[in-house]
């Protein structure tokens, strides 16, 4: 279910997080993203149907909800590239440079505000962090200074599923022994992040759409927290008197 009210955190074991659009705006990084993309292949326009390839990539992945099977790593390589003349292997190249490694030099500069001090607040008052992200999150996470206790991803053997198929956020609470009604699931996508929660039984937040400059919805939450988990101390008469 949704937290319509306050979130009441002394009852919260374990926040799990989405990565892209979640722990940063994606619109920023896109933008960088296409500079670079432009000026790699204006020197090289022969290969210009190498970003027609990232696109088909994802929108590829975007057909197959709570898609369930063996092998996901590789079948979305052949999905991409089916009914093209690219070999799986090509693809597997172009998407790893353009999708998992050049974009986490920016995301650092793209990271939401506040996104550090709620993790740091969490490990504060004990509250174990997750990550089920779409796709594997290791090196962005290094990439934006952020710890984790558990990382996984749609990808790995062990889900195999991709959203709303709750398997990713069931093996996590699994894994750090919490049960998912003891979970926070913060995701930015209701039809993806919230229906996969509400599949796991588990509480969800969206992250609110804000601009970058003005964005405050980790801020805000960690002073909800920091407030509701504050140590309550009682002032008896022998320490009013106290000299």
């Amino acid at each position: 279910m949704s937290y319509s009210g306050k979130i009441v955190w002394n009852k919260v074991k374990m926040v799990v997080f989405d990565v892209d659009g979640t722990l940063y705006e994606q619109s920023k990084l896109r933008k960088k993203m296409l500079f670079a993309l432009l000026g790699y292949y204006a020197l090289r326009p022969w290969r210009l149907g190498e970003m027609r390839l990232l696109q088909r990539f994802r929108r590829e992945r975007e057909k197959h909800p709570a898609y369930a099977g063996p092998d996901l790593e590789n079948a979305q390589y052949a999905w991409c590239a089916e009914g093209t003349s690219y070999p799986v292997a090509k693809i597997k190249r172009v998407v790893q440079q353009w999708i998992f490694d050049y974009p986490n030099q920016y995301l650092s500069d793209c990271t939401y505000p506040g996104t550090k001090e709620f993790f740091n607040a969490l490990r504060v008052n004990h509250i174990k962090i997750g990550i089920y992200s779409d796709y594997k999150a290791h090196d962005k996470l290094r990439a934006m200074g952020l710890q984790a206790d558990a990382v996984v991803a749609s990808t790995d053997p062990e889900i195999d599923r991709l959203k709303p198929d709750p398997k990713g956020l069931l093996y996590l609470a699994d894994l750090l022994r919490v049960a998912p009604e003891e979970c926070l699931f913060i995701g930015d996508r209701p039809e993806l992040d919230g229906a996969c929660a509400e599949r796991a039984n588990m509480p969800y937040l969206i992250v609110e759409k804000q601009p970058f400059t003005s964005f405050n919805f980790y801020d805000n939450l960690t002073k909800l927290l920091t407030t509701d988990l504050k140590p309550t101390t009682t002032t008896y008469e022998s320490d009013i008197y106290a000299s």
